[in-house]
Protein backbone atom coordinates (compact mmCIF):
# COMPACT_ATOMS: atom_id res chain seq x y z
CA UNK A 1 0.00 0.00 0.00
CA UNK A 2 1.52 3.33 -1.04
CA UNK A 3 2.03 6.18 1.38
CA UNK A 4 1.54 9.90 1.01
CA UNK A 5 4.31 12.44 1.22
CA UNK A 6 3.07 14.74 -1.59
CA UNK A 7 1.96 18.35 -0.97
CA UNK A 8 -1.20 18.50 -1.99
CA UNK A 9 -13.45 31.29 0.08
CA UNK A 10 -16.09 31.78 1.00
CA UNK A 11 -17.59 32.97 4.27
CA UNK A 12 -20.39 32.21 6.68
CA UNK A 13 -21.03 33.99 9.93
CA UNK A 14 -20.31 30.89 11.95
CA UNK A 15 -18.02 32.12 14.71
CA UNK A 16 -15.63 29.37 15.71
CA UNK A 17 -13.17 30.26 18.45
CA UNK A 18 -10.03 28.27 18.98
CA UNK A 19 -10.51 26.22 22.13
CA UNK A 20 -9.34 23.62 24.59
CA UNK A 21 -11.39 20.49 25.03
CA UNK A 22 -13.80 22.49 27.14
CA UNK A 23 -17.26 23.95 27.31
CA UNK A 24 -18.72 26.49 24.94
CA UNK A 25 -18.73 29.98 26.42
CA UNK A 26 -18.51 33.65 25.62
CA UNK A 27 -15.29 35.59 25.10
CA UNK A 28 -15.01 38.50 27.50
CA UNK A 29 -14.04 41.61 25.56
CA UNK A 30 -13.95 45.23 26.71
CA UNK A 31 -15.06 47.48 23.90
CA UNK A 32 -14.56 50.57 26.05
CA UNK A 33 -10.78 50.22 25.95
CA UNK A 34 -8.47 51.41 23.22
CA UNK A 35 -9.69 50.50 19.75
CA UNK A 36 -8.49 46.99 18.91
CA UNK A 37 -7.51 47.99 15.38
CA UNK A 38 -5.22 50.71 16.75
CA UNK A 39 -3.17 48.43 18.98
CA UNK A 40 0.32 47.78 17.68
CA UNK A 41 0.73 44.14 16.62
CA UNK A 42 4.51 44.38 16.69
CA UNK A 43 4.85 44.93 20.46
CA UNK A 44 3.75 41.44 21.51
CA UNK A 45 5.96 38.37 21.75
CA UNK A 46 4.79 34.86 20.88
CA UNK A 47 2.89 34.42 17.63
CA UNK A 48 4.38 36.14 14.56
CA UNK A 49 1.62 37.37 12.27
CA UNK A 50 4.09 38.05 9.43
CA UNK A 51 4.74 34.32 9.03
CA UNK A 52 1.22 33.60 7.79
CA UNK A 53 0.75 33.24 4.04
CA UNK A 54 -0.59 36.07 1.92
CA UNK A 55 -4.33 35.65 1.63
CA UNK A 56 -4.63 33.54 4.80
CA UNK A 57 -7.21 35.94 6.28
CA UNK A 58 -10.24 37.82 5.04
CA UNK A 59 -9.10 40.97 6.83
CA UNK A 60 -5.93 42.05 8.60
CA UNK A 61 -5.56 40.39 12.02
CA UNK A 62 -6.17 42.68 14.99
CA UNK A 63 -5.72 42.51 18.74
CA UNK A 64 -8.76 42.35 21.03
CA UNK A 65 -9.22 42.02 24.77
CA UNK A 66 -10.21 38.52 25.85
CA UNK A 67 -10.28 36.11 28.76
CA UNK A 68 -8.93 32.57 28.81
CA UNK A 69 -10.98 29.57 29.85
CA UNK A 70 -8.89 29.56 33.03
CA UNK A 71 -10.01 33.11 33.89
CA UNK A 72 -6.94 35.13 32.88
CA UNK A 73 -7.63 38.54 31.33
CA UNK A 74 -5.31 39.03 28.36
CA UNK A 75 -5.23 40.12 24.72
CA UNK A 76 -5.80 37.91 21.71
CA UNK A 77 -5.12 38.01 18.02
CA UNK A 78 -8.38 37.84 16.11
CA UNK A 79 -8.09 35.96 12.83
CA UNK A 80 -10.98 35.72 10.37
CA UNK A 81 -10.61 33.12 7.64
CA UNK A 82 -12.62 32.00 4.63
CA UNK A 83 -12.46 28.26 5.29
CA UNK A 84 -10.08 27.80 2.34
CA UNK A 85 -6.28 27.38 2.37
CA UNK A 86 -4.33 30.34 1.01
CA UNK A 87 -2.47 29.78 -2.23
CA UNK A 88 -3.95 26.51 -3.45
CA UNK A 89 -7.15 24.68 -4.28
CA UNK A 90 -7.90 21.60 -2.12
CA UNK A 91 -8.10 18.11 -3.62
CA UNK A 92 -8.27 15.70 -5.23
CA UNK A 93 -10.01 13.48 -2.70
CA UNK A 94 -11.90 10.33 -3.76
CA UNK A 95 -10.92 8.28 -6.82
CA UNK A 96 -13.63 7.95 -9.43
CA UNK A 97 -12.94 4.39 -10.55
CA UNK A 98 -11.11 1.38 -9.14
CA UNK A 99 -8.43 1.95 -11.81
CA UNK A 100 -7.52 5.47 -10.67
CA UNK A 101 -4.00 5.99 -9.39
CA UNK A 102 -2.42 8.24 -6.76
CA UNK A 103 -2.08 11.12 -9.23
CA UNK A 104 -5.86 11.69 -9.33
CA UNK A 105 -6.83 10.72 -5.80
CA UNK A 106 -6.18 11.72 -2.22
CA UNK A 107 -5.15 9.94 0.96
CA UNK A 108 -6.36 8.34 4.17
CA UNK A 109 -5.04 7.21 7.54
CA UNK A 110 -2.92 4.08 7.72
CA UNK A 111 -4.66 1.39 9.76
CA UNK A 112 -1.44 1.14 11.79
CA UNK A 113 -2.18 4.56 13.30
CA UNK A 114 1.28 5.95 12.61
CA UNK A 115 3.59 6.94 9.77
CA UNK A 116 2.55 8.48 6.47
CA UNK A 117 -0.94 8.55 5.02
CA UNK A 118 -1.84 5.85 2.50
CA UNK A 119 -2.70 6.55 -1.12
CA UNK A 120 -6.46 6.51 -1.60
CA UNK A 121 -6.24 4.89 -5.02
CA UNK A 122 -8.89 2.94 -6.83
CA UNK A 123 -7.09 -0.23 -5.83
CA UNK A 124 -7.23 0.82 -2.16
CA UNK A 125 -11.02 1.19 -2.51
CA UNK A 126 -11.17 -2.18 -4.27
CA UNK A 127 -9.30 -3.97 -1.49
CA UNK A 128 -10.80 -2.27 1.60
CA UNK A 129 -12.31 -5.58 2.68
CA UNK A 130 -8.86 -7.13 2.89
CA UNK A 131 -7.25 -4.02 4.37
CA UNK A 132 -9.68 -3.83 7.29
CA UNK A 133 -10.47 -7.55 7.46
CA UNK A 134 -14.20 -6.98 6.90
CA UNK A 135 -15.96 -8.38 3.86
CA UNK A 136 -18.82 -5.85 4.16
CA UNK A 137 -16.72 -3.07 2.59
CA UNK A 138 -17.97 -2.22 -0.91
CA UNK A 139 -17.47 1.40 -1.97
CA UNK A 140 -17.71 0.69 -5.71
CA UNK A 141 -20.05 -0.74 -8.31
CA UNK A 142 -18.78 -4.19 -9.15
CA UNK A 143 -20.24 -4.04 -12.66
CA UNK A 144 -18.90 -0.64 -13.73
CA UNK A 145 -15.89 -0.24 -11.46
CA UNK A 146 -17.09 3.25 -10.51
CA UNK A 147 -16.43 4.42 -6.96
CA UNK A 148 -19.41 5.60 -4.92
CA UNK A 149 -18.70 9.07 -3.55
CA UNK A 150 -20.63 12.09 -2.28
CA UNK A 151 -21.07 14.05 -5.48
CA UNK A 152 -23.28 16.94 -4.34
CA UNK A 153 -24.00 19.20 -1.36
CA UNK A 154 -26.87 17.07 -0.05
CA UNK A 155 -24.77 13.93 0.12
CA UNK A 156 -21.85 15.87 1.59
CA UNK A 157 -24.15 17.19 4.33
CA UNK A 158 -25.57 13.75 5.06
CA UNK A 159 -22.24 11.95 5.11
CA UNK A 160 -19.59 14.38 6.42
CA UNK A 161 -20.74 13.93 10.02
CA UNK A 162 -20.25 11.34 12.75
CA UNK A 163 -23.85 10.06 12.45
CA UNK A 164 -23.80 9.23 8.74
CA UNK A 165 -27.24 9.06 7.17
CA UNK A 166 -28.09 5.52 6.09
CA UNK A 167 -28.24 6.24 2.35
CA UNK A 168 -24.69 7.61 2.39
CA UNK A 169 -22.99 4.65 4.04
CA UNK A 170 -20.62 2.68 1.79
CA UNK A 171 -19.35 5.90 0.22
CA UNK A 172 -16.09 7.72 -0.18
CA UNK A 173 -16.81 11.13 1.31
CA UNK A 174 -15.71 14.41 -0.22
CA UNK A 175 -17.08 17.95 -0.20
CA UNK A 176 -16.33 21.10 -2.19
CA UNK A 177 -15.69 24.65 -1.05
CA UNK A 178 -18.51 25.73 -3.36
CA UNK A 179 -20.95 24.01 -0.98
CA UNK A 180 -20.20 26.52 1.79
CA UNK A 181 -22.58 29.42 2.33
CA UNK A 182 -21.69 32.55 0.41
CA UNK A 183 -20.87 34.47 3.59
CA UNK A 184 -19.02 31.63 5.34
CA UNK A 185 -16.26 32.72 7.70
CA UNK A 186 -14.45 31.42 10.76
CA UNK A 187 -13.07 33.55 13.59
CA UNK A 188 -10.17 32.40 15.76
CA UNK A 189 -8.83 33.99 18.95
CA UNK A 190 -5.28 33.18 20.13
CA UNK A 191 -3.48 34.82 23.07
CA UNK A 192 -0.90 37.31 21.84
CA UNK A 193 1.55 36.03 24.45
CA UNK A 194 1.32 32.40 25.58
CA UNK A 195 0.31 31.88 29.20
CA UNK A 196 1.67 28.63 30.72
CA UNK A 197 -1.10 26.69 32.42
CA UNK A 198 -0.98 24.96 35.79
CA UNK A 199 -2.39 21.87 34.07
CA UNK A 200 -2.12 20.30 30.65
CA UNK A 201 -5.47 20.51 28.87
CA UNK A 202 -6.99 18.28 26.26
CA UNK A 203 -8.03 20.01 23.09
CA UNK A 204 -10.70 20.03 20.38
CA UNK A 205 -9.51 22.56 17.83
CA UNK A 206 -5.71 22.42 17.82
CA UNK A 207 -4.76 25.68 16.15
CA UNK A 208 -4.32 27.42 12.83
CA UNK A 209 -1.86 26.62 10.05
CA UNK A 210 0.27 29.25 8.32
CA UNK A 211 -2.05 29.09 5.29
CA UNK A 212 -5.02 30.11 7.46
CA UNK A 213 -6.46 26.61 7.67
CA UNK A 214 -7.74 25.10 10.91
CA UNK A 215 -5.60 22.42 12.53
CA UNK A 216 -8.45 20.26 13.74
CA UNK A 217 -8.75 17.78 16.56
CA UNK A 218 -8.84 14.02 15.96
CA UNK A 219 -11.30 12.78 13.35
CA UNK A 220 -13.97 10.36 14.69
CA UNK A 221 -12.36 7.28 13.16
CA UNK A 222 -14.60 4.68 14.77
CA UNK A 223 -17.76 6.37 13.49
CA UNK A 224 -16.33 6.87 10.02
CA UNK A 225 -15.20 3.28 9.56
CA UNK A 226 -18.26 1.95 11.39
CA UNK A 227 -20.43 3.50 8.68
CA UNK A 228 -18.27 1.93 5.96
CA UNK A 229 -17.12 5.30 4.75
CA UNK A 230 -13.75 6.91 4.05
CA UNK A 231 -13.59 10.64 4.82
CA UNK A 232 -11.01 11.28 2.11
CA UNK A 233 -8.13 13.72 2.60
CA UNK A 234 -6.17 15.40 -0.14
CA UNK A 235 -2.41 14.92 -0.21
CA UNK A 236 -2.03 17.73 2.33
CA UNK A 237 -3.99 15.84 4.99
CA UNK A 238 -7.11 18.01 4.87
CA UNK A 239 -10.72 17.79 3.79
CA UNK A 240 -13.91 19.88 3.79
CA UNK A 241 -17.17 19.89 5.69
CA UNK A 242 -19.96 22.44 5.82
CA UNK A 243 -19.13 23.64 9.35
CA UNK A 244 -15.35 24.04 9.30
CA UNK A 245 -14.65 24.47 5.61
CA UNK A 246 -11.30 23.01 4.64
CA UNK A 247 -9.36 21.82 7.69
CA UNK A 248 -6.37 19.61 8.44
CA UNK A 249 -6.27 16.35 10.39
CA UNK A 250 -2.66 15.63 9.38
CA UNK A 251 0.38 17.58 8.32
CA UNK A 252 2.33 16.51 5.23
CA UNK A 253 4.31 19.72 4.66
CA UNK A 254 1.85 21.83 2.69
CA UNK A 255 1.78 24.70 5.19
CA UNK A 256 5.38 24.51 6.38
CA UNK A 257 7.59 27.57 6.65
CA UNK A 258 11.19 27.30 5.49
CA UNK A 259 13.63 25.28 7.58
CA UNK A 260 15.40 27.62 10.00
CA UNK A 261 19.11 28.42 9.86
CA UNK A 262 19.81 26.11 12.79
CA UNK A 263 18.18 23.13 11.02
CA UNK A 264 15.21 23.05 13.36
CA UNK A 265 11.98 21.55 12.01
CA UNK A 266 9.88 24.06 10.05
CA UNK A 267 6.95 25.91 11.61
CA UNK A 268 3.52 24.57 10.62
CA UNK A 269 1.28 26.99 12.49
CA UNK A 270 0.23 27.98 15.99
CA UNK A 271 -1.76 26.18 18.66
CA UNK A 272 -4.78 27.74 20.33
CA UNK A 273 -2.61 28.69 23.31
CA UNK A 274 -0.21 30.70 21.13
CA UNK A 275 2.73 28.30 21.12
CA UNK A 276 4.24 27.35 17.76
CA UNK A 277 3.68 23.92 16.20
CA UNK A 278 6.60 22.59 14.20
CA UNK A 279 7.03 19.58 11.94
CA UNK A 280 7.91 16.26 13.53
CA UNK A 281 11.51 16.04 12.29
CA UNK A 282 14.37 18.48 11.85
CA UNK A 283 16.44 18.99 8.69
CA UNK A 284 18.47 15.85 9.48
CA UNK A 285 15.38 13.71 10.01
CA UNK A 286 15.70 13.59 13.78
CA UNK A 287 12.93 13.85 16.37
CA UNK A 288 13.24 15.68 19.67
CA UNK A 289 12.44 14.36 23.14
CA UNK A 290 8.93 15.64 23.92
CA UNK A 291 6.57 15.92 26.88
CA UNK A 292 3.03 14.49 27.01
CA UNK A 293 1.72 17.42 24.93
CA UNK A 294 4.43 16.81 22.30
CA UNK A 295 6.22 19.94 23.47
CA UNK A 296 9.79 20.92 24.28
CA UNK A 297 11.83 24.06 24.99
CA UNK A 298 14.91 25.61 23.40
CA UNK A 299 16.69 28.96 23.69
CA UNK A 300 15.49 30.21 20.28
CA UNK A 301 11.81 29.28 20.27
CA UNK A 302 11.05 28.81 23.95
CA UNK A 303 8.32 26.26 24.57
CA UNK A 304 6.86 24.82 21.35
CA UNK A 305 5.21 21.70 19.96
CA UNK A 306 6.16 19.13 17.32
CA UNK A 307 3.39 17.51 15.28
CA UNK A 308 2.79 13.77 15.31
CA UNK A 309 3.12 11.64 12.18
CA UNK A 310 0.30 12.03 9.62
CA UNK A 311 -1.53 8.79 10.41
CA UNK A 312 -1.64 9.34 14.17
CA UNK A 313 -4.82 11.43 13.77
CA UNK A 314 -3.47 14.16 16.05
CA UNK A 315 -1.13 17.11 15.90
CA UNK A 316 -0.28 17.50 19.57
CA UNK A 317 -1.27 15.59 22.69
CA UNK A 318 -2.60 18.38 24.90
CA UNK A 319 -2.27 22.11 25.60
CA UNK A 320 0.62 23.46 27.65
CA UNK A 321 -0.89 26.96 27.85
CA UNK A 322 -4.19 28.68 28.52
CA UNK A 323 -6.62 29.24 25.67
CA UNK A 324 -9.74 31.26 25.10
CA UNK A 325 -13.30 30.12 25.51
CA UNK A 326 -15.05 30.18 22.13
CA UNK A 327 -17.88 32.54 21.24
CA UNK A 328 -19.43 29.74 19.23
CA UNK A 329 -18.55 26.50 17.56
CA UNK A 330 -19.55 23.94 14.98
CA UNK A 331 -23.07 22.63 15.55
CA UNK A 332 -23.90 18.96 15.61
CA UNK A 333 -22.98 15.91 17.61
CA UNK A 334 -20.27 13.36 18.03
CA UNK A 335 -17.07 12.98 19.97
CA UNK A 336 -13.51 13.54 18.97
CA UNK A 337 -13.03 9.80 18.49
CA UNK A 338 -9.30 9.78 19.20
CA UNK A 339 -6.53 8.52 16.99
CA UNK A 340 -6.23 4.94 15.81
CA UNK A 341 -4.32 3.26 18.61
CA UNK A 342 -5.08 5.98 21.17
CA UNK A 343 -3.54 9.28 22.22
CA UNK A 344 -1.81 10.58 25.35
CA UNK A 345 -3.76 10.44 28.58
CA UNK A 346 -3.41 12.35 31.80
CA UNK A 347 -4.69 15.78 30.72
CA UNK A 348 -7.84 16.83 32.58
CA UNK A 349 -10.97 17.85 30.71
CA UNK A 350 -12.48 21.26 31.41
CA UNK A 351 -16.08 21.42 32.53
CA UNK A 352 -17.29 18.05 31.43
CA UNK A 353 -15.61 17.05 28.20
CA UNK A 354 -15.35 17.91 24.53
CA UNK A 355 -17.62 19.98 22.34
CA UNK A 356 -18.85 18.31 19.14
CA UNK A 357 -16.35 17.26 16.49
CA UNK A 358 -16.98 17.12 12.77
CA UNK A 359 -15.01 15.46 10.08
Amino acid sequence: MGTKSKKGAINRNLLVGLITLSTFGLIACDDSSESSSEKDLTKNSGLEVSLFADGAFLQPPKIVDCETAQGTATTCYQFITSGAPAGRAPGPFCPRTIDDGADVSGSWFSKDGEGDLVDLTGNFILTLDDYYGDEKWLLYDAKTGKVRYTADKASCSGAARPDVEEQYKQNCIECELSYLDEDFSLTYLIPTTPIPSAHAWRLHTVGIALDGTELSGPAPISEILGSYTIAAFDDCGGHINLHQGYHYHSTTGCSNASVSDDGHAPLIGYAVDGYGIYAMRDAKGNEESLDECRGTTDDTRGYHYHAASPSENMFIGCLHGESVRPAGGPPGGGTDGGPPGGRPDGAPNEAGGPPPEHR
